[in-house]
């Protein structure tokens, strides 16, 4: 273990609600910034849709209408105070990234171009072709990285996390090496919990290390057990991560087929393709129930190749990779886990219910979101957010004297790897348990086996790496999640 290095702030996290949280706070604040993986490798740059908003409106556009769409979504779950906010900062952060560079897409007379996603009742999602949360994240990591007062390192794993006198203090792994940090302030933005499923959309990183970090700290988790799954992932069995076919394919008008290539979403919504994800996704099962079919299509080939490969030119070659062209051929989909609206509770102002610790992005949980993420709300939340949580510990950190302590954190010499297969179990065991439509009985089952899992790990004598640190945050975020469902 190296010496300890003290900041002013950690962020754990590249995505945008990391990168937007570093860049707003003082400049004359010492900030670090991690990333687990390469600094590009994040949900936040998987994110094909856009940014919903309510931007200089037109077509009778609203922010009242856009809270009524969140809260219809959400089940009227949501928390009212956090939708509020938002929905009317939305603007200012719209200007904020479109100061940076981001390049939204603009139709023939050069005004911003807003498409239509599932649940939205007006054309106010901000695009940049099907691979906005790439051009969103970058322009904002550009002007991080040229901040002096903030460090970024990548591959950087977040090991331990503890409360100390004065503030936190943090164990790094980097290139084999364990190093103490401390900071007064320590912003988590470790994004979702989707590598605790078969299958998923995110990426590689998303294990659910900071809710699993703030858990052991103590505090408070809300609404784990709110996870959606995306009705329109790649049907692909072979992979663990699946490519996502975005909510905005539906949005301009592709068509939901069943086995027999028909429609089949008027028996289930009047809104049909157009209806909320988790509807569309448990309308899919329900139907697959009837046919006894898992095979599912969307149809888009009567919007033509010009407009297709213009349009959705990530999707349209991803797709040409799998031998289909989208403007000729269906393409197959499924529903896969997604994204979570449960994690860390904190206020509007990213603040947990532990003095000096915030989450922003995925892995928090504002309330925001309810029972069901309306599309294109969540890189709008974790931009909203983001700059709030910045923005309040600039505010404490006026008044804030305190030094941390010097932290260390001891290395067993005797430990031993983890048992292998660990994660494939809980991965599996979930799968099968909480994917659309419970299965309670296996969720009982389930449940006493990850209990299990989750102690052996926290009792045993292990290698602290990224195997271990890993397998700890599924077994932790997994019992959280089981325990809501029984």
């Amino acid at each position: 273990m190296e010496c300890h290095t003290e900041y002013d702030v950690i962020v754990a996290g590249t995505g945008v609600g990391g990168l937007f949280t570093a860049l707003n706070l003082p400049e004359k604040m010492k900030v670090l910034v991690i990333s687990k993986r390469e600094l590009d490798l994040c949900n936040s740059a998987l994110a094909q849709g856009g940014v919903a908003a309510v931007y200089k409106p037109v077509d009778d556009d609203s922010t009242s209408l856009h809270t009524n769409d969140t809260l219809i979504a959400g089940g009227f779950r949501n928390n009212p105070d956090s939708v509020k906010v938002l929905v009317t900062e939305a603007a200012d952060v719209i200007e904020d990234i479109l100061s940076l560079g981001v390049d939204f897409d603009r139709d023939e007379k050069g005004e911003l171009d807003r498409t239509l996603e599932g649940g939205h009742s007006r054309r106010r999602i901000f695009h940049h072709r099907d691979s906005t949360g790439a051009e969103v994240t970058a322009k904002i990591r550009e002007a991080v990285l040229g901040r002096e007062n903030i460090t970024v390192i990548d591959n950087a794993l977040l090991c331990r996390l503890r409360k100390i006198n004065g503030g936190f203090g943090a164990d790094i792994l980097k290139n084999g090496v364990h190093t103490a940090y401390t900071a007064k302030y320590v912003v988590l933005a470790t994004g979702g919990i989707g590598r605790v499923y078969d299958h998923t959309t995110n990426s590689a990183i998303c294990t659910g290390d900071g809710i699993a970090m703030a858990y052991e700290l103590g505090a408070e988790i809300a609404n784990l057990s709110l996870i959606q799954f995306h009705p329109t992932a790649y049907r692909d069995k072979e992979s663990r991560e699946c490519f996502l076919i975005s909510e905005s394919v539906r949005g301009e008008g592709a068509y939901l087929l069943n086995c027999n290539k028909e429609r089949f979403m008027d028996r289930y919504d009047e809104r049909l393709e157009l209806a909320p994800r988790d509807v569309v996704s448990r309308s899919i099962i329900l139907e697959s129930r009837r046919t006894n079919s898992d095979e599912f299509y969307l149809d888009i080939r009567y919007k033509g190749k010009e407009y297709l490969s213009a349009r959705f030119p990530m999707i349209y070659e991803f797709l040409m990779t799998k031998g289909i062209d989208m403007s000729q051929d269906l393409i197959p989909i499924y529903p896969c886990q997604h994204y979570l609206m449960g994690g860390i509770n904190t206020d509007t102002d990213g603040a947990t219910d532990i003095p000096g610790l915030y989450a922003v992005g995925e892995c928090s949980h504002t309330g925001v979101h309810g029972n069901n993420r309306l599309a294109s709300n969540s890189l709008l939340e974790a931009l909203v957010f983001g700059k709030r949580a910045a923005k309040d510990i600039g505010r404490k950190a006026e008044e804030n004297t305190t030094v941390p302590e010097i932290c260390e954190f001891p290395l067993a010499a005797d430990a031993e790897p983890i048992p292998k297969g660990i994660r494939t179990e809980i991965r599996h065991i979930m799968q099968c348990s909480y994917f659309v439509i419970p299965d309670i009985d296996k969720a009982v089952e389930g449940f006493e086996r990850v209990t299990q899992i989750k102690k052996m790990l926290e009792n045993g004598n292990f290698i602290i790496d990224r195997d271990y640190v890993e397998a700890r945050s599924l077994a932790t975020v997994a019992y959280l999640v089981l325990k809501e469902v029984i």
